[in-house]
């Protein structure tokens, strides 16, 4: 049996899906008998150079031709089709990339074409060829007989040796838009009799990642599971995708802080055998869209989604801030980072949830700085206070009409107990970030009392110096700036000396030399050399 990506593999021209600009110059060239020695053909895998190249090994060699539309049918387009042509060779650089192999492409080149008119050969992966072969080869691309036509074909165009590059026609392919995949899959559907419908197209489409050969190889691989009645649960199953309406769910408890309904759901989805790493890769490229939408107000035409999904997105975008769209990609970017070196990602993702969720659980300085941008986003959005400053406010039993200015927005609230997790974590940073020389001055400090907005700091008895440091204007400056930045609340500092430790609870220090060297003794474990 031959697989379907091979069966529909594009014969001429005019089945090439997605490459128009190729196509058009290559059919051009052959119309106006302007064909080059050597083309390179570069692009992602599955893009259908390889194919493109067999098009114009049949271009060139039907009876017919050399002609932009071979007929298919003559015997020179059926061996190139069946890949027994004497006159179209195919090599893998992959498996005959050395020297040795280039001599023996040397020594064929000069015999006449079987029965064509062109030898034409496809070099597949060409950028696997070493350089000693790239060179032993340059003459021969450079001035080759006039029979004899080069088509090279890589996944990595930056391999390919420049001089090489410039002794060729290069061809960049691009990666096919997804209404093109899915028509390429409904003309397999409907040539092999499977039923499929649209939106389980779309999702094949969309796990392909731009690649006709993974679509169809995809396709033909749900239609033998299915017994050729593809559902959209079959897909989803197959390629452990997650559905469109899991990601808005989870994407609407985060918009309404339900961090108990978000971990419920993550339970749910584990229950049902849901893969969390792909769960974690389409929550990232959900939360790409929405924010496209955020700056460009619609969901662009390139996005893989339906009519539906756009309006849907809109819809979503508009409830989410684009800061909880940033924060919720930097912290799952954790659980990507897990799953490449091998970890469970389930853990980093309800740990993403949670600080989502719910922001002040979480100190870190990232975390923080969301809260404040949330603050302040919301004071933009609050309305402008009334032009006359001595007009009254609004109180029960007022008659209509009556100006009601808007609440003051509260800040949060800090405890010491938070301020002594941050202190050395995030408020002795920021204070370093402004200037080290206070930072270093500050590290003598711990945070004693917190009480009115005001954090009392205590030096050690011994660290007057430092404190009288601290009491400078400018040190004091930066400490409050410093914990507005973290807290989010403007907190006034004081300075205080902690209690000296009792004369009778301090040793007796050494009084002579012999007292001096027998306590380095005892201290550091050492002992007396003589000379």
């Amino acid at each position: 049996m031959t697989a379907l990506y091979r069966t529909y593999r594009p014969q001429d021209f005019d089945e090439v899906v997605g490459q128009e600009p190729v196509v058009r110059t290559l059919r051009n060239a052959i119309s106006s008998d302007q064909l080059r020695q050597a083309y390179l053909f570069a692009g992602p895998r599955g893009t259908g150079k390889t194919s493109l190249a067999r098009i114009l090994a049949k271009a060139l060699n039907c009876v017919q031709g050399p002609t932009p539309d071979p007929d298919k049918v003559c015997h020179a387009c059926q061996a190139i089709a069946n890949g027994s042509s004497l006159d179209v060779v195919e090599m893998d650089a992959a498996s005959q990339r050395g020297i040795d192999d280039i001599r023996e492409i040397r020594e064929r080149v000069v015999l006449q074409p079987a029965e064509g008119r062109y030898k034409v050969y496809i070099l597949d992966e060409a950028h696997q060829l070493t350089d000693a072969a790239w060179n032993a080869l340059l003459k021969l691309i450079e001035e080759p007989p006039p029979h004899l036509v080069f088509v090279f074909c890589t996944t990595d165009l930056a391999k390919v040796l420049p001089t090489v590059r410039s002794r060729c026609q290069t061809f960049v392919f691009s990666r096919p838009r997804l209404p093109e995949l899915v028509r390429l899959l409904r003309r397999v559907a409907d040539g092999e009799g499977i039923d499929a419908p649209d939106a389980a197209l779309s999702l094949i489409a969309r796990s392909a990642r731009g690649s006709y050969r993974d679509a169809v190889s995809t396709f033909d691989q749900l239609s033998a599971a299915t017994e050729k009645d593809i559902t959209v649960q079959a897909v989803l199953q197959l390629l452990g995708a997650v559905e469109e309406e899991a990601l808005f769910r989870l994407v609407d408890l985060v918009v309404d802080t339900d961090t108990a309904g978000a971990l419920m759901f993550i339970e749910e989805l584990a229950a049902q055998g849901q893969d969390l790493g792909r769960l974690v890769t389409d929550l990232l490229e959900h939360l790409r869209h929405l924010l496209l939408v955020h700056h460009l107000g619609e969901a662009p035409a390139s996005l893989p989604v339906t009519d539906e999904t756009r309006e849907r997105l809109r819809s979503q975008a508009n409830q989410l801030g684009e800061p909880t769209i940033l924060r919720l990609c930097d912290l799952l970017a954790v659980a990507v980072d897990d799953m490449r070196q091998g970890g469970d990602p389930r853990l980093p993702l309800e740990l993403a949830l949670i600080k989502v969720t719910r922001p002040g659980a979480d100190l870190s300085r990232e975390s923080l700085a969301y809260r404040i941008e949330q603050l302040e986003q919301r004071s933009h959005a609050a309305p402008p206070p009334p032009a006359n400053p001595q007009a009254p406010s609004r109180v029960p039993g007022t008659v209509e009409g009556s100006v009601e200015t808007a609440p003051a927005i509260e800040p949060p609230s800090v405890e010491l107990a938070q301020v002594k997790d941050a202190w050395q974590r995030s408020i002795l940073p920021a204070v370093e970030q402004r200037s080290i020389p206070a930072a270093s001055v500050f590290r003598e400090a711990r945070p004693a009392n917190l009480a009115n907005d005001v954090l009392e700091l205590e030096f050690p008895p011994e660290a007057d110096f430092h404190r009288k440091m601290a009491e400078e204007p400018k040190n004091s400056t930066l400490l409050a700036e410093a914990l507005y930045e973290v807290t989010g609340r403007k907190l006034g500092v004081a300075f205080a000396l902690g209690e000296r430790i009792e004369e009778d609870e301090v040793e007796e220090a050494p009084t002579g030399e012999n007292d001096l060297v027998e306590l380095v003794k005892q201290t550091f474990d050492a002992r007396e050399i003589e000379e």
